[in-house]
């Protein structure tokens, strides 16, 4: 099997909520629009919000969306400032990256990560 690319559907209760949090909060750039629907890129994956099919809480995401930023404590202090509930403060975990978490307007973990300079992440093994 080739995979070609890939991305993270969510299909939210409230899709005007949602694309507001990812859109205007985080500040996810647009990758394509469709009727019924809004692709967000997230670094080198997409988030993609549909805007049907949210209504069963059946279907609910048991996982969460970890996204790389450069500085997760200057993000934490930029979405203090927006208001939006820090679910657990930035540290450093004991496996070396430093996490922040906050929830999505369905509760779907959102996991901030900064990356240190020489975390195993960011060293070429060869």
């Amino acid at each position: 099997m080739e995979i070609l690319s890939s991305r993270t559907i969510l299909r939210p209760r409230d899709y005007d909520a949602t694309l507001q949090f990812y859109g205007e909060t985080l500040g996810l750039a647009i990758a394509r629009e469709y009727p019924g629907g809004t692709v967000f890129f997230a670094g080198q994956g997409l988030i993609e919000i549909a805007a049907h099919g949210g209504r069963d809480d059946t279907q609910r995401f048991h996982g969460a969306l970890w996204l790389q930023v450069r500085d997760v404590y200057a993000a934490q202090t930029e979405l203090t400032l927006a208001g939006v509930p820090i679910t657990r403060a930035a540290q450093q975990e004991p496996w070396g990256l430093h996490e922040m978490w906050i929830d999505d307007p369905d509760g779907i973990p959102v996991v901030l990560v900064q990356i240190p300079a020489d975390h195993p992440i960011r060293r070429d093994l060869r």
